[in-house]
């Protein structure tokens, strides 16, 4: 498949690392001969997000070992895979840049498949996971975001959880020339993107370890996302808002009508305290909502340090000139 990419492309590879000691020994043995194969030029980049494991050890094993095309960003906490893939963007040497997550889940096979669906014109192509190995609650849960998030921001990807995608280089500089703080990089990238594709991939079970991303860190990411694509959950509440006070004022008049007609209710004071007690939760939702957007607001004006790099690890020869003999 990559026999229709231009011999001169460049690649690089940005891989998100957090407690995957684990999985890096086969990612190391089944990455680097699938980029050997290509025969172009490449670079792979790992980003150390904070682990406390045996993570960082292995990524400067493996640099040493392929110092020609690896290097390793180490952070000095973890700041999230976002700002991991962020910190390696910023510091991308290739034409086409692919992302791929550390745990096999996305084979490193597949990368071919976009590179080649690259090679027909597009600027970013995303991923989707074909047949999915993911519990039946993750996968439905997955379906029913997509959906939320279709509707909200008009951001049309099949699988926004698949991170093996590949942009093509302009679309990397407009993501880190953004200097978004909370942001989804995939949706960022289709934003910018003036012909977008899809592939279809195949997934496969984590190979060892449990998944980094909790049901609490996943509906966070995906409020990030809505919220930071999108006016709509603003909107949404202030119809709302403007139908719970259409309401209200209907009832304060059927309740006045019914004070003069029937006389005093004992029954109506507790009426009161429920509609008090509605409009007051509607109130501090609505206030929660606008507090997401100025706290948003705010991360982006104060100019503070998104991350810290504690130490990169790269030699003079790695500046993306790949090495099609086999892994060593």
């Amino acid at each position: 498949m990559s026999a229709s990419l231009p011999a001169s492309l460049a690649l690089s590879v940005v891989i998100p690392v957090y407690n995957e000691a684990l999985n890096l020994p086969l990612l190391f043995a089944r990455l680097y001969p699938v980029l050997d194969a290509l025969g172009h030029n490449y670079e792979v980049i790992f980003t150390n997000d904070g682990s406390t494991d045996r993570s960082i050890e292995l990524l400067s094993a493996q640099q040493a070992v392929r110092s020609d095309v690896t290097r390793v960003i180490d952070f000095n906490a973890n700041y999230g895979q976002h700002m991991a893939i962020m910190a390696a963007f910023e510091r991308v040497r290739g034409a086409v840049i692919v992302t791929l997550d550390a745990d096999l889940q996305n084979p490193p096979e597949e990368i071919p498949k976009l590179l080649a669906k690259m090679a027909a014109g597009h600027d970013y192509v995303g991923g989707f996971r074909i047949d999915r190995r993911d519990s039946l609650f993750r996968t439905y849960a997955s379906r029913v975001i997509n959906k939320v998030r279709e509707r909200t921001t008009n951001i049309q990807m099949t699988d926004q959880g698949c991170m093996l995608r590949a942009y093509r280089r302009p679309i990397i500089d407009a993501i880190v020339q953004s200097g978004a703080i909370n942001t989804f990089i995939p949706a960022l990238a289709y934003s910018f993107s003036g012909n977008p594709a899809e592939v279809g991939v195949k997934h496969e079970e984590r190979h060892a370890g449990a998944s980094n991303y909790s049901v609490h860190q996943l509906i966070r990411l995906n409020f990030d996302l809505i919220t930071g694509f999108s006016l709509a959950p603003l909107q949404y509440f202030t119809m709302f808002s403007m139908a719970c006070a259409t309401g209200s004022f209907l009832l304060v008049l059927i309740l006045a009508g019914r004070r003069l007609i029937v006389g005093a209710e004992a029954e109506g004071l507790f009426t009161l305290f429920g509609i008090l007690f509605f409009l007051i939760s509607v109130t501090m939702v609505g206030i929660g909502l606008i507090g997401e957007y100025v706290g948003r607001t705010y991360q982006v004006v104060r100019a503070r340090q998104r991350y810290h790099v504690r130490a990169t690890l790269e030699t003079s020869r790695a500046s993306g000139d790949g090495h099609p003999n086999g892994p060593r």
